[in-house]
């Protein structure tokens, strides 16, 4: 099954079904994950030399056309080249940044070298000490702060255009930060000390339902929660991370798996936990791909069969139906000829999903239900909330009770 340009990895379903559910033979698929496709695409015809999101952005923030903007990037990159060439020709310069006007400005070594620069169409400047004295700066107050980390400095940069060591500090005093501080100040006017922003934190703030990448694949996230020691984990699909991937949300990584009750061809129950990176998060709200707000999650009492429900999933957005039974099994069948695989424990619904759905976060007004495990192969859900189809999920209260965790709730 393709979706996009990805190639999904899916395993049909042969079902063995539970007591619950009646007897019978039921086709599907994980709603799984998701591969790169070793199929390089078309190039189109005449493809436009910038990205047109990218030249968009650029012209808003400069206040000007897209036009504008396009010559901008033209006028750097032909400034790029030049200096490339400079330092080619060993020309002695000492680092370069693009003034506020879009012009490079280069820092030569002497006179000598301003002149080449000047030469080569670039603008020139002999700094007082330039990019490796300040590196050196740089270096030792990095090696300052392992010792120790200053939590009231928020950052700290090699600045080329005014040709200092920038120390950004947020108002905080600890003895980690005074002692850096007074390494900074020791070297004098090449550090400069400013008031920065307030504490830096990683903002990966994830929310259920979101797209997850890993190992070339993609899921979608589940929920959060923390064990009895009180890390935070995501509570997701087992399949989704059966090789103990680390996990990424917009290129970042957030997590690493830890656990998973998957293997492929071996009797499996499709829970599995991650640990989520310090500084990370996973949201409280479900994001429903702008259908329908967010929706908060308060607990993860069983909703009963027959009760509404609805998913969030990257591939197929937010998806509606109802609970159908419980305690379901199915075997899955792995469309790249590998072992079929028995999984336990199931929950059913009518909710609609597709490859890349897996791990993604089943709600029921605001308690949470579950995780997105599979649903029939070939199945194409209509794009609309109430797309006719069928899934089946990992009930959330289970997974819970077997790792010992409590559930993140607002």
């Amino acid at each position: 099954m393709k979706h996009g340009k990805k190639n999904t990895r899916r395993y049909i379903v042969a079902a063995s079904v539970g007591a619950l559910l009646s007897a019978g033979v039921a086709t599907g698929a994980y709603a799984g994950t998701t591969g790169e496709s070793s199929a390089p695409a078309s190039a189109p015809a005449s493809a436009p030399a910038y990205q047109p999101e990218m030249l968009k952005a650029l012209a808003t923030t400069l206040g000007v056309s897209e036009k504008a903007a396009a010559e901008r990037l033209d006028r750097e990159a032909d400034q790029r080249d030049r200096f490339a060439e400079l330092r080619k020709d060993r020309v002695e310069t000492l680092g370069a940044f693009f003034a506020q006007d879009g012009s490079l400005v280069v820092n030569a070594a002497d006179a000598e070298a301003a002149e080449d620069v000047r030469a080569a169409g670039l603008r020139a400047r002999v700094p007082e000490r330039g990019e490796g004295e300040l590196d050196r700066i740089k270096a030792q107050l990095d090696a300052k702060a392992l010792k120790s980390a200053p939590a009231g400095v928020s950052a700290w940069s090699v600045d080329l255009a005014s040709d200092t060591v920038t120390v950004e500090v947020n108002g905080a005093s600890d003895a980690a930060t005074r002692s850096f501080l007074t390494t900074a100040r020791s070297n004098g006017d090449a550090v400069r000390v400013v008031k920065g922003q307030e504490k830096l934190e990683t903002q990966a703030v994830v929310p259920p339902g979101s797209r997850m990448t890993f190992n070339g694949y993609l899921c979608s996230v589940g929920y959060g929660a923390k064990d009895r020691n009180g890390k935070q984990v995501l509570v997701t699909a087992g399949h989704c991370i059966e090789d103990l991937p680390a996990l990424a949300y917009n290129g970042t990584r957030f997590a690493k798996g830890t656990h998973t009750r998957f293997a492929l061809g071996t009797r499996s129950v499709d829970m599995g936990i991650a640990s989520v990176d310090a500084g990370n998060s996973i949201g409280l709200d479900i994001t429903t791909y702008g259908k329908a707000g967010t929706v908060p999650v308060k607990g993860s009492k069983r909703a009963p069969s027959g009760a509404a429900l609805c998913k969030s999933g990257q591939t197929t957005g937010w998806t509606c139906g109802k609970v159908g039974s419980y305690n379901v099994s199915v075997t899955y069948t792995d469309q790249n000829g590998g072992p079929d695989t028995v999984v336990t424990g199931l929950a059913s619904s009518s909710v609609c999903t597709q490859g890349g759905d897996s791990g993604g976060a089943y709600v029921s007004g605001d308690q949470a239900q579950g995780m997105t495990s599979g649903g029939p192969t070939n199945q194409r859900c209509s794009g609309q909330v109430n797309s006719p189809g069928s899934s089946y999920f990992q009930p959330l209260d289970d997974a819970l009770a077997y790792y010992g965790l409590t559930l993140n709730t607002k």
